[in-house]
């Protein structure tokens, strides 16, 4: 048998795999399957996947090895003919939340970098295409400053660049130059100016100090003229005691006068601070404190505990500083406490939410703190907390506050994430958030009916070449109804499973061994070809593919099964079959053959059960849904479904459940758009049962998490206590403890 045509392992031991030795062909498609717990992953990952790491680390150099760490041999006799390894599994799922679709499979990268070659700029303020602008547009802008202003021309010579710059500062003070702001601080250059290497720094210099006066024309000129060629094309000036104004060489709107800075590929990153929005820092949210969370239940009065954020609890209590407080505020704008929350006039609850805007009421108190009469201006109870988060050090206090707030768009970018100047940028007639807002299919025609001017032509033919192969590739593989702003921390397991698939086809990689665990999960039988066919590919390319499969098209599919067996845990780790699908179904020891072949079927219930009830869901319109109704089963087992994307998890995850929760769980969740849902009272609670880890401590496990180990620790509990109350009255312990 030639090594070169098999991955041959020998005598592998790992987990519950009882010394196995199997040859795997290379550059074929093939499948490990069986039971679950048989084994499948400790011979894909543990084994093959691990080793070929931990050979890959073997031939690194000893000094990238003391940063790496060292990695376990896995428990195998041999393994020869491995090639180098690449796992594409279900658990490395990124949960930062500035991980986009574009930024995991770098499209976002090839996106930056033709908006900052090839698009239009627009003035954020009027929507005006943008123009370079000259030295004589520049000063007049600045004349029109008021009279006796004072401000200094600076030259930009450093942005955002980590490093000491010494030689920067040293080639200013050769050149003349006094000053310089660095950081924000102003520094006479003959100073030692020591500037920590790995920050980022701003380096501002120094080229004048004038205030607005008649006959400045030719100084502020010359000014202006230095500024710009140590700046290279952009200048800025410093208004003492006011804000600063930045001018370009490049891009200024003459009509606003408003000037934007160099367009650079980093100016549409929300993941650097020149492109990011000011206001959410890149996020496209904020966490602000929700109203219907503080205030759950507004049938209540504020006597009746309507009021349930930290801190007003005591808003009934006599006694308290806030309920004195509110009892002026009775008395001065004609309300009680005891009327429900939801029947006072928009006045009052205006006033109890945001505030007084100002205006002081006396507060009559007696308690704790003293006695006395003070005019206080209410600031209302979203200030109030917010005021109480912002103050409080303990961490626990700001996760209990954090249950009271919701996610909600930021106002300043309305969820975009960039800046203006960034988002004014266009090409065709969409900003780069428009665009990569878009499904996958949609840009995708898009770009095809794009029509860009010749020079756009000549700059985004290769990058726009490159856009379009790595969308395609995710089509592909089924996942055309993502869009690019799609956050990697929403995505099911075989989603951004899915994706790394995508993104290893366009590394175009050859001779690697790609291990892959169950791709299919997620996936409807609708695009389980386009998968297939992506595989496929991905093998025509010269690569080794193992995928961990219980999918039927997939094992017909395959050059290759690997049936592991036949039970799990300790009655499995064993081959059970091996060949191709006609070889398993043949193969009388092979229960995954028999199902394959039909000869064991999951039979259809002959009767089905009837319904206890009906929950009716009205005017669903989260995310994708278009105002629909449903009417959901109880007491019966239902399945939602449809083609991906559909909108399956939008109606059970983010309306049903969270609504459901909210009521009967008395959770703080907000749930999707919808109308009502008519039948809850006939449920007592819910529970969401999803696919995230259960816990990564080295101290749980399946018993500590299912609640058994308490149940086993109060029956020892109680079997030494029965053996103490035998030893202290004489007698032997009971025998049948």
């Amino acid at each position: 048998m030639d090594i070169k045509k098999f991955i041959k392992i020998r005598g592998a031991h790992e987990h519950n795999l009882k010394g196995i030795d199997i040859d795997i062909p290379r550059d074929e498609f093939t499948v490990v399957t069986g039971l679950s717990g048989s084994g499948k992953s400790s011979l894909a990952f543990d084994t093959i996947y691990a080793e070929g790491q931990r050979r890959y680390m073997e031939s690194l150099s000893s000094y990238a090895r003391q940063f790496l760490g060292q990695m376990e041999k896995p428990q195998v006799e041999s393994i020869e003919g491995l090639p180098p390894a690449i796992s594409i599994d279900q658990k490395s799922t990124n949960r930062n939340p500035r991980s986009t679709v574009g930024t995991v499979t770098e499209i976002y990268d090839y996106m930056r970098l033709l908006y900052a070659r090839a698009g239009v700029p627009h003035c954020p303020k009027c929507g005006r295409e943008i123009k370079k602008q000259t030295i004589d547009e520049i000063v007049d802008q600045v004349k029109k400053l008021p009279e006796r202003t004072k401000f200094m021309v600076l030259a930009p010579v450093v942005r955002g660049k980590k490093g000491r710059h010494e030689k920067v500062l040293e080639s200013a003070k050769k050149s003349g130059y006094v000053r310089a702001i660095v950081d924000g601080n102003l520094y006479e250059l003959t100073e030692e100016i020591k500037l920590e290497k790995n920050n980022k720094h701003n380096i501002d210099i120094v080229i004048d100090r004038l205030s607005i006066r008649d006959g400045i024309e030719k100084r502020l000129t010359d000014s202006i003229e230095n500024a710009l060629k140590l700046g290279n094309g952009l200048m800025n000036i410093e208004i003492i005691d006011g804000e600063r104004m930045t001018f370009s060489q490049n891009f200024a709107c003459i009509d606003c006068g408003i000037s934007i800075d160099e367009i650079q590929p980093r100016s549409f990153s929300f993941n650097n601070p020149f492109g990011a929005c000011p206001d959410c820092f890149g996020l496209g949210y904020k966490m602000e404190f929700d109203v219907d969370l503080m205030i759950p239940d507004k049938s209540l009065s504020i006597n009746e505990g309507a009021i349930v954020v930290l801190g007003w609890q005591s808003a009934n209590k006599e006694g308290s500083f806030t309920n004195a407080i509110l009892k002026a505020l009775c008395k001065r704008f004609d309300f009680d406490l005891d009327t429900p929350f939801e029947d006072y006039p928009e006045a009052v609850q205006y006033i109890l939410i945001y505030g007084t805007d100002g205006v002081s009421v006396p507060v009559h108190y007696r308690g704790q703190r003293g006695e006395g009469v003070y005019d206080i201006a209410f600031e209302g109870l979203v200030r109030n907390v917010q005021r109480r988060y912002r103050e409080t050090s303990a961490e626990s206090t700001k996760a209990e506050y954090e249950t009271f707030m919701r996610i909600t768009p930021c106002k300043t970018c309305g969820g975009q994430r960039l800046k203006k100047e960034s988002l004014a940028v266009t090409i065709g007639d969409k900003n780069i958030y428009e665009l990569t807002d878009m499904s996958i299919v949609d840009e995708l025609d898009y770009l095809g009916q794009l029509k860009l001017s010749s020079t756009q032509q000549k700059i985004g033919r290769d990058i726009l070449k490159e856009i379009k192969g790595r969308l395609n590739f995710l089509k592909d593989v089924g996942l055309d109804y993502l869009s690019l702003t799609r956050a990697t921390g929403t995505l099911s397991g075989g989603e951004a499973q899915r994706i790394r698939l995508a993104t290893q086809i366009g590394s175009g990689l050859v001779g690697v061994a790609y291990i892959m665990d169950e791709p299919s999960i997620g996936l409807h039988q609708n695009d389980n070809e386009k998968l297939l066919k992506t595989l496929k590919h991905l093998r025509d390319l010269g690569n080794t593919l193992v995928v961990v499969e219980h999918d039927e098209d997939t094992m017909l599919a395959a050059d290759y099964i690997v049936d592991i067996g036949p039970g799990a845990g300790s009655h499995g780790g064993e081959v059970v079959a091996t060949g191709t699908a006609k070889d398993i179904m043949n193969n009388p020891d092979s229960i995954t053959g028999k199902y394959l072949k039909g000869e064991i079927t999951i039979p259809v219930p002959s009767a089905r059960r009837k319904p206890k009830g009906w929950l009716k869901i009205s005017g669903a319109a989260e995310n994708n849904l278009r105002n629909i109704d449903v009417k959901i089963p109880l007491g019966v087992f239902t399945c939602v479904t449809g083609v991906s994307g559909s909108g399956k998890s939008s109606l059970v995850n983010e309306i049903l459940y969270k609504s459901l929760a909210r009521k009967l769980n008395r959770a703080r969740t907000i749930a999707g758009k919808h109308r009502k849902i008519e039948g809850v009272e006939q449920l007592d609670k819910v529970i969401d049962i999803d696919q995230s880890p259960i816990g990564r401590t080295p101290r749980s496990n399946p018993a500590t998490y299912t609640g058994m180990f308490d149940l086993i620790r109060d029956l020892f509990a109680t079997t030494m206590d029965a053996k103490e109350r035998g030893y202290k009255k004489g007698r032997a312990p009971a025998t049948e403890f």
